[in-house]
């Protein structure tokens, strides 16, 4: 087995062009800030999505098949009165899934996407208002959106799933911005 020895000039050389790599690549994360810190915030809201659909599973199983929590129920925006609404049980799966993903994402924004000198106790109140007014329109808009496309004659299964992407663009569309230069700015 044969070893190089390396004169301290190709040494140096050697270093400098390592230096000068890892300095273009910071380049393009400093030049690309923003758009680094939206790939990030897709890639990682997907955590919180993750808690989401977990916790469905699991209030599903646990209020409406096992406690049989079914009874109709209607609460101001939210109606869980028809059938295979889940009723009682399907509001509590939605609450508990909701807040908790929510609670997941903005302390997954905080610390990992939106890494500033943000205080957490001043951000989640701005946070919370973010999160109410995502819920709200996640639950008022897919109804209107699935009219407009049943009177435009798409069958339901595809309006439905047009509603859900024009949720999600939405909820992308106003909360990134909302946390970088409300509830998260760079200081």
């Amino acid at each position: 087995m044969s070893q190089t020895i390396q004169t301290p000039e190709e040494e140096t050389q050697g270093q400098g062009a390592q230096a000068e790599e890892a300095q273009e690549k910071e380049t393009w994360f400093t030049r690309n800030q923003t758009l680094w810190e939206f790939i990030k915030f897709q890639i990682l809201s997907n955590i919180s999505t993750a808690t989401r659909i977990l916790l469905s599973i699991a209030g599903t199983w646990l209020f409406i098949t096992n406690l049989s929590l079914t009874q109709p129920f209607s609460l101001l925006i939210f109606n869980y009165s028809a059938a295979g609404s889940g009723g009682l049980g399907g509001f509590l799966t939605f609450l508990i899934a909701e807040v908790a993903a929510q609670v997941v994402n903005f302390f997954v924004q905080m610390k990992f996407v939106f890494k500033g000198d943000t205080n957490y106790s001043a951000a989640a109140p701005r946070y919370a208002v973010l999160a109410v007014l995502i819920v709200v329109v996640n639950l008022v808009l897919p109804g209107y959106v699935t009219a407009m496309c049943l009177q435009f004659g798409i069958g339901a299964e595809l309006a439905s799933t047009i509603a859900s992407v024009v949720n999600t663009l939405l909820a992308v569309i106003v909360s990134f911005p909302v946390l970088k230069l409300w509830i998260a700015p760079a200081k």
